[in-house]
């Protein structure tokens, strides 16, 4: 199994609520010393501005511990995926995440197609995929129909079920849909709680095998380890009113997780 940490696994103590965020460089550095052999830096704008020299000190940096790196980022324009497909080539990722929809850019399915058709030439030439996240705004069926048309080498699916519930699709009909085009896996576990006074629900975040998912389910259906798939820690930890004990939570989540994961391989 190869498990991963993601940005999205340091979203509190890399945020400026954190008395001193960490760096991207921590991040990696983090990652390394808890034995995980792989960080994906996803919806992380900043790489993406970094200038050759740092992202080849990045590389080795990720290379001394062990570390592969992904890369993670959002929208399909094919000069946006096209600087991901660089920056990839920088630091030996081969797998770019990205999802369909930006702040001012939604394309629907016919016109993501054509667009992607510009750019993953060049995804194939450099052996780099790009990986499409389930999420609310874009239906698993669709996102199925899209990978199916382009049929490239260089496309497949992130499958992270736990995006799709917001928009009414049950985990368990997501992860059977996409599970033949998965090449990468976001992996956290959900849950709803009572708001105050029973008005309402809220989805939030849990601890692995605590919540909603049925993870060895899902792992059985896509089987990551035997088609070589990482999967990629996150969490969905709500604000513990203070920036000490919400950063000390998500420390305990990603510990619980990496155990959990590491037990189940």
């Amino acid at each position: 199994m190869t498990i991963g940490l993601g940005t999205y696994a340091y979203f509190w103590r890399a945020s400026d609520q954190a008395e001193t965020p960490m760096s991207l460089g921590q991040m990696i550095a983090d990652t390394a010393e808890q034995g995980v052999g792989v960080f994906q830096i996803c919806d992380y704008p900043a790489v993406a501005a970094l200038d050759d020299e740092a992202l080849e000190a990045l590389r080795r940096q990720a290379e001394r511990g062990g570390v592969r790196l992904e890369l993670g980022t959002r929208g399909v324009v094919p000069q946006h995926l096209s600087r991901y497909l660089e920056l990839a080539r920088r630091l030996d990722a081969v797998i770019v995440r990205s999802m369909l929809n930006t702040a001012d850019h939604r394309p629907g399915i016919t016109e993501a197609v054509d667009l992607l058709g510009e750019v993953l030439p060049a995804y194939e030439r450099a052996g780099v995929r790009i990986a499409l996240e389930t999420y609310e705004q874009v239906s698993s069926t669709d996102l199925v129909d899209l990978v199916r048309t382009v049929d490239s080498p260089a496309l497949g699916i992130c499958s992270d079920p736990a995006n799709c519930v917001a928009a009414l699709e049950l985990p368990a009909d997501v992860i059977d849909r996409v599970a033949p085009y998965v090449v990468n896996m976001h992996i956290k576990d959900f849950r709803f709680t009572r708001q105050d006074g029973w008005v309402g629900f809220t989805l939030v975040g849990a601890p692995l095998g605590e919540g909603l998912l049925d993870y060895r389910a899902m792992i059985e259906r896509i089987d990551p380890a035997a088609r070589g798939l990482s999967q990629i820690i996150e969490h969905w930890l709500p604000w513990q009113g203070t920036p000490g004990a919400t950063c000390a939570l998500e420390q305990q989540w990603t510990d619980h997780n990496l155990s959990y994961l590491r037990s189940a391989s």
